[in-house]
């Protein structure tokens, strides 16, 4: 299943991925080193500047697709700052800004959130909804919390929430989170109104969601 399909997850996967441990314990050891993409060093420059002309707390909404998402929590924290990302500009100019305090970027996560560590970014609230699964056994290592990436998310702290409609991704979240000594919280989700296109899907096509909720701030490494 791709990211944008309503479609139920189909895998070659029936539980979580016998390497995953393993891969998580090596990218907490081996901190990643490639070099940052310029057009990420530019999408993170100008959020750097949006970010000094505001005060609040900072709210991060990764893989945000069109911002409708980001819109949504911009409403619901309007003393926030608040910033989605996504690697699609096709789906970023999709969207109508509708209000001052949230900012939207086309940015690599994968360089984004280690340029947010290195420049002491501290999140109030950090959301990963529906992210791409990668169901397929063979990539699971594209999936964040397997990825070099899942250090920096720990590390900018803060509460984090992730939703899938696989619960396969949300089990696996959980047992790479609990690799850092994380406790998590992981519930069946459903809301009045869906704040992603890719939720309002799901949901019409009779899909179920799943959330984790986790504290970042105070984890024991």
């Amino acid at each position: 299943m791709t990211h944008g399909n309503s479609k139920i997850v189909s895998s070659n996967q029936l539980g979580p991925h016998d390497n995953l441990a393993a891969t998580v314990r090596r990218h907490m050891i081996h901190p990643s080193r490639k070099p940052f993409s310029q057009h990420t060093l530019e999408a993170f420059a100008e959020a750097q500047q949006w970010l000094s002309e505001r005060v609040g707390d900072i709210i991060l909404d990764s893989c945000c697709g069109t911002g409708e998402s980001t819109a949504h929590l911009a409403s619901m924290f309007p003393d926030a700052r608040v910033i989605g990302v996504d690697k699609s500009i096709h789906r970023l100019e999709r969207h109508q800004q509708t209000a001052d305090n949230y900012l939207l970027l086309q940015a690599d996560l994968n360089d984004f959130w280690r340029l947010a560590k290195q420049s002491g970014w501290k999140l109030s609230q950090h959301y990963l909804l529906y992210p791409n699964p990668y169901p397929k056994s063979v990539h699971y290592k594209r999936r964040w919390h397997a990825s070099p990436a899942l250090p920096y998310i720990v590390a900018l702290g803060g509460e984090l929430t992730v939703r899938s409609n696989w619960k396969l991704y949300i089990d696996e979240f959980v047992q790479a989170l609990g690799i850092y000594n994380i406790a998590t919280a992981t519930v069946p989700y459903r809301a009045d109104h869906a704040v992603t296109a890719f939720e309002r899907k799901y949901w019409a096509s009779g899909q179920s969601s799943w959330q984790l909720h986790a504290s970042l701030d105070n984890f024991c490494s």
